[in-house]
Order: structure tokens, then sequence, then C-alpha cells
């Protein structure tokens, strides 16, 4: 009405969509997230969520004694040049994918139909991670509830699980100080406390043969996925809140651990263990591949759980800056955990009179045999013990938020109309499901399920899953397009070190990688265990799955097109006609008015209309419609 009256009056009309918000009131300018998607509600959320996903259990139990068996400080040369060609680039590739197109890791892949199968092959590998990922965190919440004591079950022999190979080194040591111990042919009390009271595995006879279900693991099971359901039942609104907690608590154990372990007699000795520069270990080429290994999978690229996080991103959010925040943190964390860990392994090998490398373990063996058994020959040990096991408890609900956060997030987006309305119920469906698929875990003979899971579902299908990645975007969207994405997001092109590292230093890398696994492949194995042949060509089977769907999606999206096979291929190769920002305020150059029921023809003019003038990231989009009709009329 008011238009219509200042046009009778004769006064100069000004145009829809050049008002500001004072002139044209606030009925249809919310041009925001869509609501029922949700975002990040707070500034700190995106950024606390990654860091929380990528420091993990393994920065606790796998870096330091990686680091240790391979050169150990001279290990961190290899280890920070693989960070910079394989770490860094990635991480920001996969963030720029996911912020940009603000699409979970199935509905991306609109950027190139074909490969659509990438973003499946996601989907299988962090579902089969999430079932035996949260029976470690069923196995951290024992050892929490069983810390609540005055006397650590697992500090001396005599209980029923013990078996005359039991040595209470503890008590030996009491009994006699000067005499070194010997430690063949017997068993620490922790040891046979994990293996024949925790684990129950005298129970099985091998991974063929499961045994019962072991009711205090199944309890522990349901707990943990009873807290990451209600953490995530408001996807990344409720989970953004709880990483404030979990992602910032663990550093302030790992540094009350990093001080009493520095206070301990015979600290220096397990830092000097650890830390200890052997360069001649620079000249094999296993240092650099564990390097690249430990790069590759503490960041956990090709989860999806990245691309996930960024898609929940505002759409200028500085991913650039994050990138090196969240990837330099992470190696920080690591090397700080190591002097945690070998502080206290120094001063456990000093009370037994024994080298730190008979000591010293990685993966479970160091979580829940070594470091507990520790924990014993300390003052308030229960209160050390503790601590230690809530650490890793916080370090793994991370992770675990993310996994199932990818799960939801890719089919809901995959599926909006059905799933996205009713996303409580379906996550409270797949964390049942999960939990159903995860008892197994829980067996007498559980742990040789794990191991395989652990060896297979996130090996060379992984690599595969990261090398087509890169090649996708670089090769077939293109790297010049994909630059130019970034550019309108964040206002300036990646420089000549991203694009060298997605166009040849990473994919190269991780080729290196995935023919080293191949060529190194070595039989699942647990303890002096050997796993039958049917049990590898089922891991091995695993680890194919989520290469097989590759193909076979690009076969499926092949056949739905029309014409020649070529044509097919490349119709299927180019981008979806809405690929792009979610938002049409973002939208310019190629990408103006491809939304459905779009009907602003300049999204300048929207953003204009919104806040009342041109800022920063209107003038790139400018300068980014200028670049594009230059190079059409090269064309």
């Amino acid at each position: 009405m008011k238009r219509r009256q200042a046009s009778h009056l004769g006064e100069p009309v000004t145009p829809d969509l050049l008002m500001t918000p004072s002139d044209q009131g606030d009925g249809d300018l919310e041009i925001d997230f869509t609501a029922d998607r949700g975002n990040w509600t707070g500034k700190l959320d995106f950024l606390l969520s990654c860091i929380g996903y990528c420091v993990g259990l393994g920065n606790v139990w796998r870096f330091p004694y990686r680091a240790y068996t391979n050169g150990g400080g001279a290990f961190l040369v290899p280890y920070f040049i693989m960070l910079t060609i394989c770490g860094i680039p990635l991480f920001f590739l996969e963030l720029s994918l996911g912020q940009f197109s603000s699409l979970g890791p199935l509905a991306v892949w609109k950027i190139s139909p074909l490969f659509k199968g990438v973003g499946v092959a996601m989907l299988i590998i962090v579902s089969l991670v999430a079932i035996y990922y949260n029976m470690i965190i069923a196995y951290v919440l024992f050892y929490l509830f069983a810390s609540l004591t005055s006397h650590l079950p697992w500090q001396h022999c005599g209980n029923w699980w013990n078996t005359d190979l039991c040595l209470d080194h503890h008590a030996m040591r009491e009994a006699n100080s000067t005499m070194p111990l010997n430690l063949s042919n017997t068993v620490s009390p922790s040891e046979e406390y994990w293996s024949r009271y925790v684990l129950h595995i005298q129970g099985s006879t091998g991974i063929g043969d499961p045994g019962e279900i072991q009711w205090k693991l199944c309890l522990c099971l349901l707990l943990s996925w009873v807290i990451v359901f209600l953490c995530i039942l408001k996807g990344v609104k409720s989970s953004g809140k709880v990483v404030y907690f979990t992602a910032t608590f663990p550093y302030l154990i790992l540094l009350m651990l990093l001080i009493r372990g520095l206070t301990l007699q015979g600290a220096w000795r397990g830092i000097q263990f650890y830390l200890t520069p052997q360069f001649d270990h620079l000249l094999t080429s296993k240092v650099w591949i564990e390097a690249a290994l430990q790069i590759f999978y503490s960041l956990g690229v090709g989860f999806g759980g990245l691309l996930t996080f960024a898609s929940y991103n505002t759409f200028h959010q500085n991913i650039y800056r994050d990138t090196f925040i969240v990837t330099l943190g992470n190696a920080i964390t690591s090397i700080l955990a190591g002097f945690a860990i070998f502080s206290v392994l120094g001063y456990m090998s000093q009370e037994l009179g024994v080298p730190v490398d008979q000591v010293a373990k990685a993966g479970p063996g160091l979580a829940f045999v070594v470091y507990p058994q520790a924990m014993t020959m300390l003052p308030l040990s229960p209160f050390w013990s503790f601590l230690f096991f809530f650490m890793l408890l916080t370090l793994g609900l991370d992770s675990q938020f993310a996994f199932l956060e990818t799960i939801v997030t890719a089919l809901t987006d995959e599926f909006p109309y059905y799933l996205r309305p009713k996303k409580a119920i379906f996550s409270g469906t797949i964390c049942v499901a999960m939990f159903l698929m995860g008892l197994i875990l829980t067996t007498d003979g559980g742990m040789y399920w794990l191991v395989l899971l652990d060896d297979y579902s996130a090996g060379f299908g992984l690599m595969v899953v990261v090398i087509t990645t890169c090649l996708t975007v670089t090769r077939v969207y293109g790297i010049q397009r994909f630059c130019r994405d970034i550019h309108m997001m964040l206002g300036f092109k990646p420089g000549l070190y991203f694009k060298a590292c997605w166009m040849f230093l990473s994919p190269a890398t991780l080729m290196a990688l995935l023919v080293y696994s191949i060529v190194k492949y070595q039989p699942s194995e647990y303890g002096t265990y050997r796993f039958p042949y049917w049990a590898e060509l089922l891991g091995i089977l695993m680890g194919l799955l989520s290469c097989i769907v590759i193909p076979a999606c690009m076969l499926a999206a092949v056949l739905r097109e029309e014409g020649t096979l070529w044509e097919r291929i490349q119709q299927a190769s180019r981008p979806a006609m809405d690929w792009g920002p979610s938002l049409e305020e973002n939208r310019t150059g190629m990408y103006v008015a491809t939304l459905a029921g779009s009907q602003s023809p300049k999204p300048l003019m929207v953003h204009m209309r919104k806040y009342g003038g041109v800022t920063s990231f209107e003038n790139t989009a400018i300068e980014v419609d200028r670049e594009i009709e230059e190079e059409e009329s090269m064309m």
C-alpha cells in the first residue's frame, strides 16, 4: 500500500529488490538457514566439535607408541611433513565441500552424481566403525565404574579370575626392592583382570565360538548408546553444546596427568625413551608410511564427519583459519599425550626394574593393561585411575558423536521429506540398531570380532574413498571451479600450496599408502591367537564392500542417463542443476536461479535488500561474476 500511495503522489518508487529492510518491513526477509535442518547455535560449536572429533583415543594410545618405535624424536620430522602434504590440504578440502553446499556425505555428491558411490562408501565405513568404537567406550565405562573404590580390583592377585601365572609385581617389589623382577612366563594382575574378568575371553575358543553374552559389558554398551543418543537428540544444537565440556575437559585431565607423571621418579627415563631421536630410521620407507597413516587416521579425513560438521556452518565461516587451528592442535595434543604416557611408563619400568620397552604397548593393551597397572603404583591410585578413564571417555564420546551425526545427516539430507521431521526418532532407531549389531562384541569372544572390525572396516577402503574424492573434485569438477567456489565463500582463492597438494602430492601420497598396505598385508591376530581363513576372508570382503559400491553406483548413474555411453558418462559427471550454495542469497554467476522455486534473478540484490548495502562478500560475488563472464566470452 505504501508503494502504491507513493506512486499516486508522483514520488519515485524504489524497486523491490533494492529496498532496504526499513523500507520493506520484515515480512519475507528472513533468509537464513533452513530451520528444519538446523545449524550451529554458538560461535565455537563448530571449532570445538572438530577438535573433539579429531582428538580421540588414537592420540593417547597410538601416537606415543608409533613415535618411539619409529625413531623417537626423529619421527616428528616425517610426521609434520605428512601433516603439511596430506593432513592440512585434505582437511580443508572436506570442510570446503561441506560448507559450500550445506549438504551431508550423500547429497553433497550433486557435485558429480557419477561418484555418489563415494558417499555410500563413507556411510558404510563410518557405520562399521561406530559399532565397534562404542564398544571401546563401553570398556572405558566399565573401568570408570571399577575405579570408584578404595582399592583397584586389578591391583593384586588372589581373585577368582587370577591363575597361577599371576605375579603381583607390586608386592614382589615391596618384599625385595634390590632384585630385578623376572617377568618371563608371568602375567600381571591388570592383564588377567582385563582378559579373564572384563572380556572373559577364556569362555571362547576363537572367533567362531563367541560364547555367552557378558551382561556387565552389555549394560555398559547400552549405557554408552544412551549417552550418545541423548547428546545427538537435537542434532548439532545439542551435541554442539556438549562438546564445550567433552572437547575441553580432556586437556585439563591430560595436564594433571602430565604434571603428576613428570614428578615421578624415573619419569625422565620414559621420556628419554620416547623422544631420543634415531635419525637413521628416516632412511626407511616404513617410518614415512607410519607418519602418513597416523596423520590420515588421526584427523578423521574420509569418514564424512568433517564434511557433516562444516555443512552446518554459515556460508562465510572462516574454515581456512579453523583448519590450521584443529590440525596443529591435534598434532600438539598427540605429542603432549606422549609425555603424559611415557613419564608414567618410565616410573613403572624403574619400579619393576625392567627396560621401558618391556612395559610399553599400543592400543587397548596400553589403555586397559599397562596404564591401569601403573596407576596401582601411585598414591591415591583410584583417583588417578578415575581421571584417566574419564579422559578416555570424553575423548571417545566426541568422535562417536561425529560418527552418528554423519550417518543421521547423510540420510536425512538424502530423504528430507520423510526423515527430517522425525529426526529424533530416526536417530534413536539408528542407535538401537547399532546396539543390537554390537551385541556380539559383548560375548566371551567379542574381542576377536572387535579386532576384525578394527583391522578391516576402515583400512584400504577409506584410502580409496579419499583418493576418489580428491581426484573427483580436482579433475572431474575442476580445480579452477573448486577454487572459484572457495573464493565465493571465503573471499580469497586457495594458493599454490593447496592446489599442488590437491592435484598431485596428496593423491600420490595416498596411493603410496594404499600400495604399501596391500604389499605389506598381514593377517589379523590377537595376542597368540591367529584368525582362521574364513575370518580373514570376511574381513577382506568387509573392506572391499566400501570399494565395490563406488563402481556399482557409477553404473546406476550412467544407466539413468540417455544417449551413447560417453554422453551418459559426461552427463552423469556434470554437477546437478541445484548444486551450489543452499541459500539463494549466496548464489552468484553460474549458480543464479538454479534452486527449485528460485525467484530472484540476482542474489546480489537479495543481499542489498536484506542488509541495505554491499559488503566485502558481495564484492567477491561481483568479481566472480566478472571472471565467469570473461571465461565464457573467451570460450
